[in-house]
């Protein structure tokens, strides 16, 4: 699962990084608690090649009426997305890169007290989570996003049994469809080795947590 995460690289930076043309309005960063139902980076690829745009994060099937008509689907599960009525035509044809610095995950002490981690690129790169889109609306369409979430893999798993779908540079023209078809190889759980976490201050169990401080380490 994908909840949270934080977005530090400018805009200039993430299209350069993706090779991307960047629309004009884009949401702010750095953002040290990007929460759903706001406005995300999207990088998406068409036919004048990839643009970096903006879109709300929480999926919403073209058949819901309103933006609560059903559940908040933020993330997409890998092994049911080719197959789900919200999300197999977006699978087909409408995948995405969403740019993150480090996303967070949350444990539980003994006393059932949830516990934030942070969790981050060893290498310091940028993270790239495979997601889908979704134009909604029409009187006043909006564009909206899910991650796509896979089992996790074993390191992982010490914190959560899912964990977001993260791509490597060279996946992402084939997840964005840009090398034909045959995307569904990458939607298996992350190499071991690639990620570490560290805990945090459990003040990002607010929404409305902001600041640098968020994603530094705590000491309980």
């Amino acid at each position: 699962m994908c909840g949270r995460y934080a977005i530090t690289l400018p805009p200039d930076a993430m299209a350069q990084l993706f090779a991307a043309r960047p629309a004009n309005a884009l949401p702010a960063v750095p953002n040290f608690n990007v929460c759903p139902t706001t406005q995300v980076h999207v990088i998406r690829s068409g036919e004048s090649g990839r643009n970096l745009v903006s879109m709300r994060w929480g999926f919403l099937p073209h058949w819901y009426k309103e933006e609560t008509s059903g559940p908040l689907l933020i993330n997409a599960r890998a092994e049911t997305l080719a197959e789900k009525p919200a999300f197999r035509a977006a699978c087909r044809e409408r995948r995405c890169l969403i740019p993150a610095t480090g996303f967070y995950e949350w444990t539980k002490d003994t006393a059932g007290n949830r516990l934030p981690w942070y969790i981050f690129r060893e290498d310091s790169a940028p993270i790239a989570f495979a997601g889908i889109w979704q134009s909604w609306g029409k009187d006043d369409p909006q564009e909206t996003c899910a991650i796509v979430t896979t089992a996790a893999n074993t390191a992982m798993s010490a914190i959560h049994h899912r964990m977001p779908l993260i791509l490597e540079p060279d996946d992402w023209a084939l997840w964005l469809g840009e090398e034909g078809k045959g995307a569904a190889r990458l939607m298996e759980p992350g190499a071991e080795g690639v990620l570490d976490w560290y805990r945090v201050d459990p003040k990002v169990n607010s929404n409305r947590a902001e600041g640098e401080e968020l994603i530094e380490p705590f000491e309980a």
